[in-house]
Formats: structure tokens, sequence, C-alpha cells
């Protein structure tokens, strides 16, 4: 289950505000364009979803920069020494 900090990183990923607690009242929009109680609510169900689409981006973005650096003669013996 996602947490409310977690949802609010998602919602508004540049900041702008602080949150005491878990619940939508402890949120104060400083610089950040405020959302509902109903958009902050709706996060908790989306958030699994954006969580494993972010973490399938960043593995695809691994494997394409690997695929670079083998097409640029790396064996995976370098690769491995690298810490790839």
């Amino acid at each position: 289950m996602a947490k409310s900090a977690e949802v609010l990183a998602m919602l508004i990923p540049n900041g702008g505000y602080t949150q005491i607690g878990e619940s939508y009242e402890g949120i104060t929009f400083i610089e950040a364009e405020p959302i509902t109680k109903a958009q902050f609510d709706a996060g908790f169900a989306q958030y699994d979803a954006w969580q494993a689409q972010q973490e399938a981006e960043a593995t695809a973005k691994k494997a394409a920069a690997l695929a670079k650096l083998v097409a640029l003669g790396l064996t995976t013996d370098d690769l491995t020494a690298l810490g790839l």
C-alpha cells in the first residue's frame, strides 16, 4: 500500500508542499498547484501501476544503454567490471 508521501510525489513531482501526518488535511501547498482531496485519494489506487511503469521504463533505459555499450565493443565481463 502506498504511503501518502509517495502519492504526493507522484501527483506533484516538483514538490512545493509540506505534509504533516498521513491525511490530506495535513498538506500545505506552498508553491505547488493544489490538488483536491478526491485526487489525493484516487492517487492511492493509481500509485502501484505508476510505480510499475516507472520501474519498467528504468529497466528499458538501462537495457538500451547496455546495448549501446555492447555495440561499442564492451564485453559482458567489461560491463560486470563496471558494475552494470
